[in-house]
């Protein structure tokens, strides 16, 4: 899944690329490539908590498991509203709109997606591998 949202920022990087040199046809596949990525992410994540929720790891079961579901939770709250976004980009720039004055709005849009990948590298680290 981490694997996956990191290349999801490539995709974002050539989404961007293709924008700026005025192509919205690419520009929105890569787009829609991105936001793919991103519900590859939180199937995985469903995937993930319905095993450990089968195993007994709960919010009762501890501090460890609540504060992991919390953390986790509102990232995938993010990568949600990230693949919302990214698909109404893609959408607008399909349509011929985003693009009139340069790629502004798919860089902006392309920013908070890279947050969002930051945010879980950092979440990984620290809830998974410390």
């Amino acid at each position: 899944m981490t694997f996956v949202l990191i290349l999801s920022s490539l995709f974002m990087v050539l989404a961007l690329d293709w924008a700026k040199k005025g192509n919205a046809k690419l520009a929105a596949r890569w787009l829609v490539f991105t936001a793919c990525g991103g519900l590859f992410f939180l199937c995985g994540q469903v995937y993930e908590y319905s095993h450990l929720i089968r195993e007994g790891f709960t919010l009762p079961a501890g501090n460890f498991p609540a504060t992991f579901f919390v953390v986790t939770s509102f990232h995938g709250a993010h990568v949600f509203t990230g693949v919302c976004y990214l698909l109404v980009t893609a959408f607008g720039v399909w349509r011929g709109r985003h693009l009139e004055r340069g790629a502004n709005f798919v860089e902006i849009t392309g920013l908070f997606w890279h947050f969002v990948d930051l945010i879980w590298i950092l979440v990984f680290t620290f809830v998974y591998l410390i």
